[in-house]
């Protein structure tokens, strides 16, 4: 375990460079409409294009990523990652217009962002670890952490060197994808399918309901995530009654530390805490944050429960991803891109939601947000049943001696 300690921090670090890839150029956007002079649709198509990036990526892993391995994925990861932050400084001067350099540097950052999120989880549950769901969801907690840290520094150097140095900072940034392609080159990595087994295809993963179980319970794990993390700055600028640059920042900021301190309580003492208790616990939570923001007549208290809903979810993804290596063995590359997709297509689900109820019915964001605790009460009703629907499969021995 000790040679292996090496490779957790390296899958750590990953997960900051994801939370890099995904919160650096959303703090520039304003930059980038005033020295560019990009309409806000641009703006909009960076966002879009990112994601989109990452989901096609997501997808693709499933066929190429076995066979030329995960080293040299993880490691093309921080390359793209990187070149596309050393892009986001660079193409603009570069290409025919600034918005195809920008953009072309967002798909580069963007396929090492979906190669990051297929890879780092299976690496970090193939390692020998002594209690595998502490390690997945403290993994987890340092995107929370690169998040606010992003912010935090970010903030902090434009405001000592000046926002019109944003291209320094990039090139700052890039220097951590950097070296971390340099460790991952020589940490051990173990087989992510064990020696003499073979990995389930996705034909013998379709076969199986407690792969549909799971990625149901991604969906909805992700859109109850985002359904209140992509409204929070709207809470804490009225909540707490600030500017909207001020409650751009710390609504964000407090539902990311408040999902990181989740992860981080469960990542350190797990092995003491029964993880689907816990997974219970936090959707009651849940269910209790969403009523606070859907029903408060005061601002404030819709504010609180915001925070209170990011350390709900904190657990409800990594602990997923545990419960999926857990009853189904073997899952490989495979299982760990399904629910990728899976999680992902939640988080666009989720905001969509809230959004076209708030639309449709002329309400409040309140309304909105209400609509949208149907995701957690699903997954609180459908993860008592996982466990049961798992033990009445035979996995993976059946499915394996008949995949073809």
């Amino acid at each position: 375990m000790k040679h292996f300690q090496a490779t957790l921090t390296a899958c750590f670090v990953g997960y900051i460079v994801q939370a890099i890839i995904n919160n650096f150029a959303p703090l520039l956007f304003l930059t980038f409409q005033s020295q560019y002079q990009l309409p806000i649709t641009q703006i909009t198509l960076l966002v879009s294009i990112n994601f989109l990036t990452q989901l096609v990526v997501d997808f693709a892993a499933i066929f190429f990523v076995d066979r030329i391995g995960y080293r040299p994925s993880i490691v093309a990861a921080h390359g793209f990652a990187a070149a596309g932050l050393i892009g986001l400084a660079l193409f603009p001067a570069l290409f025919p217009t600034p918005f195809t350099g920008l953009l072309a540097a967002v798909i580069l950052y963007a396929i090492g962002g979906g190669l990051l999120e297929v890879l780092v989880s299976p690496i970090v549950e193939a390692s020998p670890t002594a209690h595998k769901e502490k390690a997945m969801s403290l993994l987890h907690s340092f995107y929370c952490w690169g998040y606010v840290g992003v912010v935090l520094v970010s903030t902090l150097f434009f405001a000592v060197f000046g926002i019109d140095r944003w291209q320094l900072l990039a090139l700052l940034w890039s220097l951590l994808p950097i070296a971390n392609l340099f460790v991952f080159l020589k940490v051990p990595l173990a087989p992510i399918v064990a020696e003499g087994e073979q990995g389930l295809s996705t034909k013998g993963l379709f076969k199986l309901k407690t792969f549909w179980l799971l990625l149901v319970m991604m969906v909805c794990a992700g859109a109850s995530e985002q359904a209140v993390s992509q409204w929070a700055s709207t809470f804490a600028e009225q909540g707490l009654g600030v500017s909207k640059t001020v409650g751009d920042l710390s609504g964000p900021l407090v539902f990311a530390l408040m999902m990181g301190a989740s992860r981080l309580l469960y990542g350190r003492f797990g092995e003491r805490i029964d993880l689907k208790r816990f997974m219970l616990f936090s959707l009651g939570l849940c269910l209790i944050a969403y009523g606070m923001i859907g029903l408060a007549k005061m601002p404030l208290i819709g504010f609180l429960g915001c925070g209170l809903s990011g350390f709900a979810v904190g657990i409800l993804w990594p602990g997923i991803f545990s419960f999926s290596a857990q009853y189904i063995r073997n899952g490989g590359t495979a299982l760990f891109a399904y629910l990728a997709l899976a999680g992902d297509l939640g988080c666009s689900l989720g905001p969509a939601v809230v959004g076209n109820v708030v639309e449709w019915s002329g309400a409040g964001l309140q309304l909105g947000i209400l609509a949208a605790i149907v995701f957690p009460m699903l997954l609180l009703l459908t993860l008592p049943f996982l466990q049961r629907v798992s033990k009445t499969e035979q996995v993976p021995l059946e499915i394996l001696s008949n995949q073809e």
